[in-house]
């Protein structure tokens, strides 16, 4: 439990929290353990009445030597020294955090754009197949542009307000984006690469033949139902095999993307070795994003949850190859995931780098800073690191609200920043 105290009785070694706004100090965060005299000096010239102290967290305070009044001269100045040194690394942490939230807004609008040409090409599906087939294309070849100019990619968070009918949309964007993104780390030739993309996209596209009651329905689907649903599958592929410009190649990921590798999936109960290599791949990535995003009556998972689950529960249904792959490149904290950090802030990863899948970007939780402006840093930085994960439940209400960790959570990929 925290007490109060003054700031003239504040020692080297106590753990403490100041109460006042984040941008009216020059410290990285408003709770520490102080580590000299320094830093006592900059606290009291605060002018605060008190101070937080935490007694099960503070450290036994070393033997003070008395200073004379040339030392304590000497220590005031060095003090200011040392607070402009302090706001100056603030300041530049501050526009780094500015900066990556310019990346971001960057992604969101690559997300837009992207989102917008599949939702007109779905429109045009039924009465101009071939224009909406050559504009998938190109979007999947964008798509795979964009991943094979970089060596280093990042993985974004795009938190979406979603209206019900867009669900199907906003679910092809993702599994396509993460099977091209899975398909380019299994070493895929770019041309089977824009293949998963492109199947990906329709894989779903057969639900546009079933009653839209059973699509939008609230509760628990009947068996007859489920089996109609299951159908989509079926009606997917023949829809494709009937358009001439469909590649052939893709088909199988329609018909596919439900089998499992012991024979437990759907439409005709395939075992491994009957499975299209590419279909394996959405097949996986579908899994997941259906669990973070899941039909009526089933409990929604974080995707650190979902990840987990397909681990230590479908390792008999799903490819060895891909689940690993899949959950080595969305990282052990994979974007959308809330933390708590080893100084006991919280947070919820919005970013996962390529080539530093532990210590990926971080909104952190601060109810000094307004949430537009809250500081995104990346672990690893002065020695910030995830304790442990954590769970909507376990949060509080404002926090909650801050960090708004969405229901639904699409990715994006864009070339490291």
């Amino acid at each position: 439990m925290a007490e109060k105290i003054a700031p003239s009785k504040l020692r080297i070694g106590l753990a403490i929290k100041l109460p006042v706004n984040w941008m009216k100090h020059p410290f990285m965060s408003s709770k520490m353990v102080i580590e000299n005299q320094h830093e006592i000096r900059i606290i009291q010239s605060l002018k605060l009445d008190f101070v937080y102290w935490y007694p099960e967290k503070s450290r036994p305070a070393p033997a003070e030597e008395k200073a004379s009044k040339a030392d304590v001269l000497k220590q005031i100045d060095e003090a200011a020294e040392y607070r402009a040194q302090l706001q100056q690394e603030k300041s530049a942490r501050i526009e780094e955090s500015k900066a990556r939230r310019r990346n971001i807004q960057k992604t969101e609008k690559a997300f837009s754009q992207s989102f917008n040409q599949l939702h007109s090409l779905m429109k045009k599906i039924g009465s101009q197949p071939v224009t909406a087939i050559e504009e998938a294309s190109q979007l999947t070849a964008n798509i795979a542009e964009q991943m094979s100019q970089q060596d280093a990619l990042s993985m974004h968070m795009i938190a979406t307000a979603q209206k019900d009918q867009e669900n199907l949309y906003y679910h092809a964007l993702n599994v396509s984006t993460l099977s091209m993104l899975l398909a380019r780390n299994l070493k895929l030739a770019e041309e089977q690469i824009q293949l998963v993309g492109f199947g990906a996209l329709f894989h779903d596209i057969g639900k546009l033949r079933l009653p839209s009651q059973i699509l939008r329905k609230k509760e628990p689907l009947t068996k007859p139902e489920q089996n109609l649903l299951n159908l989509h599958t079926q009606y997917g592929a023949e829809l494709a095999q009937n358009l001439s410009s469909f590649p052939p190649e893709a088909v199988n990921i329609l018909m596919q993307h439900h089998e499992y590798m012991d024979g437990s999936g759907f439409p005709k109960g395939l075992k491994e070795a009957s499975i299209d290599p590419l279909a394996k791949i959405v097949a996986v990535v579908n899994t997941f994003d259906n669990l973070c995003h899941p039909g009526p009556g089933q409990g929604i998972r974080s995707p650190h949850s979902a990840l987990s689950y397909m681990y230590r529960k479908m390792k008999d249904q799903l490819p060895a190859t891909e689940l690993k792959l899949l959950i080595k490149m969305m990282g052990v904290y994979p974007p959308g995931t809330l933390v708590q950090l080893n100084d006991e802030r919280i947070g919820m990863v919005i970013t996962v780098n390529s080539d530093s899948l532990l210590q990926p970007d971080i909104m952190m939780y601060d109810s000094d800073i307004p949430r537009m402006e809250a500081p995104i840093l990346t672990m690893g930085q002065d020695g910030l690191a995830i304790e442990k994960v954590l769970k909507p439940q376990q949060l509080p209400e404002q926090v909650l609200e801050y960090l708004n960790p969405c229901a639904k959570v699409s990715y994006y990929v864009q070339g490291k920043q």
